[in-house]
């Protein structure tokens, strides 16, 4: 059994959760042969699910954590789930897709996979150091389907919760564009600030 740790995140929605953190430690062991910083990296449980999943597309995990999500999210006030977009859109096998579809069937929850899209690409903000930078890079970012979101309460679905930009983008979205009632949102993994 996966042991989780959930924390409140604040932000501009009405609730905020994420399950655990991403990584327990890293420790700095050296550089490799390219001169590439090397780590002994441990992550949680849930951690370690979501990292096969996004990075070695082990879909035999997505049960594992549809369960662990169905276990700890109150989803009997969603009208409807939204994964949020990658930020990388060309890659074929988008994880959040793929778990929000499974949560959406075993829950009878529509998931809308086009609700929100993104209008331009915009660099991985995991290389992106400072909110500021963030918060630049993601205004008038995303449009939103009105007619799908109008009046709802909304659960966004993210898989790693850093400073939360992306988040507020795309709330600030589904409510303006949107008319959204309510928006709620549940990241799997959060990163260990600095």
């Amino acid at each position: 059994m996966t042991d989780l740790h959930p924390m409140r995140i604040q932000g501009n929605w009405d609730a905020g959760y994420v399950l655990d953190l991403h990584v327990e430690s890293s420790d700095f062991i050296g550089y490799d042969e390219f001169g590439h910083a090397k780590y002994d990296t441990k992550r949680t449980e849930l951690g370690e699910l979501v990292y096969r999943l996004k990075y070695n597309r082990d879909t035999s995990v997505i049960d594992e954590i549809v369960g662990l999500i169905r276990g700890f999210a109150p989803f009997s006030t969603i009208d409807v789930i939204i994964p949020v977009p990658p930020s990388n859109i060309s890659r074929t096998f988008q994880p959040v897709v793929e778990i929000a579809k499974r949560i959406g069937c075993s829950l009878g929850i529509q998931v809308l996979t086009d609700a929100v899209t993104k209008t331009k690409n915009t660099p991985e903000l995991k290389n992106v150091l400072t909110v500021e930078e963030k918060y630049d890079i993601l205004k008038d970012v995303f449009k939103v389907a009105d007619e799908l979101t109008r009046g709802k309460i909304v659960l966004l679905l993210d898989d790693l919760y850093d400073t939360g930009a992306t988040l507020r983008a795309i709330t600030n979205a589904v409510y303006e564009q949107g008319g959204a009632r309510k928006v709620k949102v549940l990241a799997l993994t959060k990163t260990r600030r600095r």
